[in-house]
């Protein structure tokens, strides 16, 4: 029986995990956001209308899910009360199933201002961060200087947390912009003003996850970014500041990875990637164009153009050993209806050795090698039955289950709800 399943995107992000997630929702009793901050962006198709959250977790559309926060999240207050708002408008009141952690640490304006200031100042390669605050907040966690939750209620601790913090931060910002500096009462007052609104939120999570696995409830981890974007495991130094694969799980939400029933990855048919960094598959032509187009590819948190390319089952290959995939999901195949010849980048052009090109990440040396296969002449769009793919599609889904190392369970087909092909349900049920 699976109590607890974990979700992770396998690329660089924008996989479809929004989608994957409300599909599961039906039978699952939590949901958890573990790692990140709103520069997470899941889309949903819900009753024909678009919903696109950033810091809840998708399953909060579900009345019968309780919602967790966990401490590996950064959060901006302001963020997350406008989504409660957006919420309320779409699903109603979620106070009695939101739960925040009271050791998840805080966003503040100095983060935010930082991260913008430090990004325009680059004089090499830009990170492409999304300016949100979400690198230098989790650099405080780091450094041992956050504000947590808890420190909200504790006045006295906060304003000497907040006036050692401004020490930093308005030394550094000065040497950008002297007139953003901050001021140490407004942001105090306004620090308790949003404790206020936030303290019917505030919980164990630890405590509350660990009663629901106990009780044998269904919870669900849900990933925010991509494997490849891990600070540690990732295209560094372009990546995210968290732990966005499996190991996430247990520094973010205080359960151990070991209590995973099954480890579910998300990927697309081809590959996109938002922002700078290494991408030996991307397609710099029409094709790429097509791609774009068809499938939609801009950023939901940035607005940004993501670039596109073949999929590249080197680089998935190495995020379904990492983070121990029991099963894939393969998202946007409806994408590449219609094109007569499709490629899959199976392994590398190198002078490096293949072990040595996957520790360091050094994908800027490398070419890629492709098996070509023939597009269909069945659309793929709005299939719910395995047996209806065109064989040519079936060789396209068996080709990546031979070069990944797993079984892919669910093949998403369009961007509805309904527009999914189950081989294997990941719940069992």
């Amino acid at each position: 029986m699976i109590n607890s399943i974990s979700l992770l995107g396998l690329q660089w992000g924008d996989e479809g995990k929004g989608k994957v997630v409300d599909v599961l929702s039906k039978d699952i009793d939590a949901a958890v956001r573990y790692q990140g901050g709103h520069n997470a962006g899941h889309t949903l198709i819900v009753d024909g209308k678009k919903v696109v959250f950033h810091l809840l977790p998708s399953s909060i559309c579900h009345k019968n899910i309780k919602c967790f926060l966990g401490r590996g999240v950064v959060i901006s207050l302001e963020a997350l009360f406008s989504e409660i708002d957006d919420a309320f408008e779409f699903i109603g009141d979620i106070s009695d199933r939101l739960i925040v952690s009271n050791a998840a640490c805080l966003i503040q304006p100095y983060h935010i201002k930082i991260d913008q200031l430090r990004e325009r100042s680059r004089s090499g390669t830009k990170i492409g961060t999304t300016g949100r605050g979400i690198g230098p907040a989790y650099e405080d966690r780091v450094g041992r200087r956050a504000i947590r939750v808890a420190d909200l209620y504790n006045p006295k601790v906060l304003k000497v947390k907040l006036e050692e913090a401004l020490d930093i931060y308005n030394f550094l910002i000065k040497r950008h912009d002297e007139s953003q500096q901050e001021d140490l009462n407004e942001l105090f007052e306004n620090n308790l003003k949003q404790s206020e609104r936030l303290q019917p939120f505030v919980g164990n999570v630890i405590s509350l996850l660990k009663d629901l696995q106990e009780s044998s409830k269904t919870v669900l981890f849900e990933g925010a970014q991509g494997a490849l974007l891990d600070y540690s495991l990732g295209t560094y130094p372009f990546v995210t500041s968290s732990n966005s694969s499996l190991g996430g799980i247990a520094s973010g939400a205080g359960v151990s990875a070991t209590n995973i029933d099954y480890s579910l990855g998300i990927c697309k048919a081809y590959t996109t990637r938002v922002g700078e960094g290494p991408f030996p598959t991307e397609l710099q032509d029409e094709t790429g164009d097509y791609i774009a187009e068809k499938g939609g590819e801009v950023g939901a948190t940035t607005g940004r153009p993501r670039r596109c390319g073949w999929l590249d089952t080197k680089l998935l290959s190495h995020a379904v050993y990492l983070n121990g995939i029991n099963g894939i999901c393969l998202t946007k195949i409806d994408v590449l209806d219609g094109l007569k010849t499709i490629k899959i980048c199976s392994e590398y052009s190198s002078n490096l050795p293949s072990e040595e090109i996957l520790e360091s990440m050094a994908l800027n040396e490398v070419k890629p090698k492709y098996i070509e296969l023939e597009g269909w002449d069945k659309p793929t769009a709005g299939i719910c039955d395995f047996k209806d793919l065109d064989p040519k599609a079936v060789h396209f889904i068996e080709t990546i289950e031979e070069l990944c190392g797993a079984p892919v369970v669910m093949i998403s087909t369009g961007p509805r709800r309904e527009d999914i092909i189950i081989r294997e349900y990941p719940l069992g049920q």
